[in-house]
């Protein structure tokens, strides 16, 4: 497979997450309005799906370290599909929560083997490289679903949104079942079942390097999925954008963490993926305390926007290097690994979201869950990583 297709189907495969997510958000308040709930259960449509997306990676990346990577990608792609129907004709918010998770659960799939699939084609900085490659592709998503979202929220309710996100799940099945070839060959593939998967988990357990990362993952991804699912509230209902207007300003911060990820992929070379991860994380966790400062002063939608933007641009310098050096020693279990590490970061971020919203999606809210987060991150990152990497044995 050409590096050239490689980018575009893997990008195309790591986009679920977002094309779950930011499709259908400009809608939330719509969606809660037509089926009688709060803003809150509303947010929890999103959180149900993310942490299916998290939980999913733990059955999808073992399995595809024992059967290979192609099998587990076409069985989740196909139920993401079924389960994006099962959205549009729930007929309650209970029913749309289960149908959510179950399509975050069959979504994964394509997520995490696609990790996997990067890590059995290259490693160290090459590996940083393409997974910075593969930030260009699947950042298109979060730039161009919203606004595709504000324009079909003109025509369309959001169970018709569903219903595309049904036919993009169809079309990236036959993309996927024509031109993926698989890339882990049968000689490397564990056959031991339960045990075997068992024994890779303990193995990772006993990396002090690799447990940390994830913590910072973890952490990172409250401060990620606050602003993703509190943003459309805090834009709409408190600052008076319409769904439109708010589709473009969330276009505008996913291309700022794209810009953040195509300066790591032209620096890594020079830097090298620990310089660049730590100073990514630095200047996250300082972005994130600027947005609360400009909060708590009263900037407005306009200095909110801007640091938000700059928050952004920040993860993405941070984020490729970071699973670049998790995954780098562990390429016998680069599915598990994968696994691990996306679970930390759709799972925890989800739960802990909503409970800090239960007051209200509120700039406020947000923020200060973003600042706190991406703060211990940063700290983290710096006083316990940093170490351990010095004295690591990463791949090069």
């Amino acid at each position: 497979m050409s590096v050239r297709r490689s980018v575009l189907l893997l990008g195309a495969l790591e986009a679920f997450g977002p094309l779950s997510m930011d499709l259908y958000m400009p809608t939330l308040p719509q969606l809660a309005a037509t089926l009688g709930t709060s803003d809150a259960l509303a947010q929890a449509t999103m959180s149900v799906c993310m942490i299916g997306l998290g939980l999913g990676q733990l059955i999808a990346g073992p399995l595809s370290d024992r059967f290979g990577r192609r099998t587990p990608i076409l069985i989740g792609v196909a139920l993401f599909a079924l389960f994006s129907l099962a959205c549009v004709f729930a007929p309650t918010i209970e029913v749309l929560l289960v149908a959510r998770l179950l399509q975050g659960l069959a979504g994964s799939a394509g997520i995490v083997v696609t990790l996997a699939i990067a890590r059995d084609m290259y490693s160290g900085t090459e590996l940083s490289r393409m997974l910075s490659l593969l930030a260009l592709v699947g950042a298109s998503a979060p730039i161009i679903a919203p606004v595709i979202g504000g324009q079909l929220a003109l025509v369309m309710d959001w169970r018709g949104i569903f219903g595309v996100l049904a036919g993009i799940g169809t079309a990236i099945f036959v993309l996927t079942l024509v031109l993926l070839r698989e890339t882990l060959p049968p000689e490397q593939r564990h056959g031991g079942g339960f045990g075997t998967t068992a024994q890779h988990f303990g193995v990772l357990a006993r990396d002090r390097l690799f447990v940390v990362m994830l913590i910072v993952s973890a952490a990172g991804g409250v401060a990620f999925f606050s602003y993703l699912s509190m943003s459309s509230f805090v834009l709409q209902d408190e600052f008076g954008l319409s769904p439109q207007l708010f589709s473009i300003c969330f276009a505008a911060n996913a291309l700022a963490n794209m810009g953040g990820a195509q300066l790591s992929r032209l620096a890594v070379s020079r830097f090298g993926p620990v310089r660049m991860y730590l100073a990514g994380q630095a200047a996250t966790a300082l972005a994130a305390a600027a947005l609360l400062l400009v909060v708590l002063a009263g900037g407005g939608v306009v200095g909110v926007l801007i640091v938000l933007a700059v928050y952004l641009f920040c993860g993405g310098v941070g984020g490729p290097n970071g699973t670049t050096l998790a995954l780098g020693g562990h390429s016998e279990r680069a599915g598990t690994a994968s696994a691990v590490l996306g679970t930390a970061m759709f799972v925890v971020g989800p739960i802990v979201a909503p409970l800090a919203a239960l007051g209200g999606a509120t700039a406020l809210a947000m923020a200060l869950t973003i600042a706190i987060s991406a703060v211990v991150a940063g700290t983290l990152a710096w006083t316990v990583v940093r170490p351990l990497l010095r004295t690591s044995t990463l791949e090069p």
